[in-house]
């Protein structure tokens, strides 16, 4: 969602008109099951393109006989009947297209009667009061139910065979247990928005009060244009943080994904995690030297270095990874490296989506948002290791020492958070209606790191009650005023509740 922008010209509302713009496709549906289907539609497309389009991408880019055997082998979506397989996939009850439909149709069918139940209950409140009241309430009835669809699917991710008992008459028994938790970055997604709109609000009303009485200033108007790129900052700190010491806290592809960007040797992140663990000690005989002696031999490097015993700390040359002593020319290579690669991965997506709108600038401006993109992932990558070398060589054993002890914090946990605290402010270098959305994708992936990715099945009605309020105060808010809903989301919802 971060990496898909709409402006207000051109927001989804154009998307389901004809081509021409005379009339909406949906015209001859009745208003109110025309949100449902738009949601439902919508959905299915979101899940289903990228699936078919990685699919096509591999058996055609990727030409080789092996790669495609591998992906008849390894992808439950193989052999001829794959796309088909895919297609009726998605179509199941408990799979994302039926909860949007669920929620979005639901939030929009039930307001039909507690609209008449509040106009008998609630008389002493005003008609536009009312109707808030019942956009909230079956905005929440719709949230609670809908969630529940995705909640029911049994996952093995999310089992496990309790250990066997026996009961009274002797036998043995196994009981599956079941754990929450499939839906809890979609909950906190929800919780992040509807945070935003109301924090949103209220710095919006203080500002016009402020500015009428002529005492708005320039700290708060600074804070209005660093908010985002400050919450961006902080949630990737986080994650990043997580992919170092706790990656198992982080979902599978995640973690994956961050692994290819960073293309770091998986030694280096072991060394820095035994340093903060102790079991990795500077100027003691620990039996960790084998570790990153293998890097080492490798990388033709003396074998001293690898051990910490004799090397305090280990040199800033084995972070660069055959890049050479000088941290800042290894600041240089990353950026070159990290660019081409995301390069590849955001010029295709931006020529695909000025498709939608094509016109004789599309190439060009294709070109500079795909470059922007690929220079704002570059930056933080440059930035996480840059930040590293920092701590460790550069200024950290200036200010803290270089004894054996603070070697140890340094390595032990300072040098990571300093790569941390600098990696996500390369947010500046995208545009500020982009950073908003990135910043708000984020945000809930740094929540979830800080929760248990499981937890007790009879608990789970706490998560689905976070998810039911937050988004009857989203879509309450949309129906009342679409801008404070902010980023592609608020177009999105705009253009699907549209009656």
């Amino acid at each position: 969602m971060s990496r898909t922008t709409f402006s207000d010209r051109s927001s989804l509302h154009s998307l389901i008109r004809t081509a021409r713009g005379q009339r909406r496709w949906d015209e001859t549906i009745p208003p109110h099951f025309r949100p449902l289907l738009r949601a439902y539609l919508l959905a299915y497309v979101s899940v289903v393109a990228p699936k078919i389009l990685s699919v096509l991408a591999i058996r055609l880019t990727g030409r080789r006989a092996s790669k495609a055997r591998q992906l008849d082998q390894d992808s439950p979506y193989r052999g001829a009947a794959s796309t088909r397989r895919l297609l009726v996939d998605a179509l199941r009850w408990q799979r994302f297209p039926a909860f949007c439909a669920a929620l979005v149709g639901g939030s929009t069918l039930l307001e039909i009667p507690f609209r008449s139940i509040f106009g008998h209950l609630a008389k002493g409140l005003s008609g536009v009061a009312r109707q808030r009241l019942s956009r909230w309430c079956a905005s929440f009835v719709a949230a609670w139910l809908s969630i529940q669809l995705l909640q029911s699917k049994r996952s093995a991710s999310f089992s496990e065979v309790a250990p066997a008992t026996a009961d009274s008459l002797g036998e043995t028994k196994r009981q599956t247990v079941r754990y929450a938790g499939r839906t809890l970055d979609l909950s906190l997604f929800a919780a992040t928005r509807a945070l935003d709109v109301v924090v949103g609000e209220l710095w919006s009303r203080r500002e016009v009060r402020r500015r009428a009485a002529g005492k708005w200033t320039g700290f708060e108007s600074a804070v209005s244009r660093l908010i985002d790129p400050a919450v961006f900052a902080l949630s990737s700190g986080v994650i990043m943080w997580t992919w170092i010491y706790s990656p198992e806290r982080l979902p599978h592809t995640y973690d994956k994904w961050i692994a290819s960007a960073a293309s770091v040797d998986s030694r280096l992140i072991e060394a820095l995690r035994r340093c903060r663990q102790g079991l990795l000690r500077y100027g003691e005989e620990t039996g960790q030297a084998p570790l990153l002696q293998g890097m080492c031999k490798d990388y033709n490097w003396p074998l001293e270095w690898g051990d910490p015993a004799r090397t305090i700390p280990f040199p800033c040359e084995m972070v660069h990874m055959g890049c050479g002593p000088s941290c800042e020319l290894h600041a240089l290579s990353r950026f070159e490296r990290s660019f081409r690669w995301a390069m590849r991965t955001y010029l295709p997506l931006s020529l695909l989506l000025i498709l939608r709108n094509p016109n004789k600038k599309g190439g060009t401006t294709a070109l500079v948002s795909a470059a922007r993109s690929s220079a704002f992932l570059g930056t933080f990558i440059t930035l996480f290791y840059y930040g590293v070398c920092l701590a460790r060589t550069r200024l950290g054993p200036k200010l803290l020492g270089r004894d054996s002890k603070t070697s140890q914090r340094i390595d032990g946990g300072i040098c990571v958070a300093s790569g941390c605290f600098f990696c996500g402010w390369s947010i500046m270098i995208e545009q500020s209606r982009r950073r908003k959305d990135i910043a708000l994708f984020v945000a809930p992936r740094a929540l979830a790191t800080l929760l248990p990715r499981r937890y007790s099945w009879d608990k789970q009605w706490r998560e689905t009650f976070v998810f039911a309020f937050s988004t009857a105060m989203v879509f309450t808010c949309v129906l009342e005023n679409k801008r404070r809903v902010r980023g592609v989301l608020g177009n999105i919802l705009a253009a699907v509740l549209a009656p």
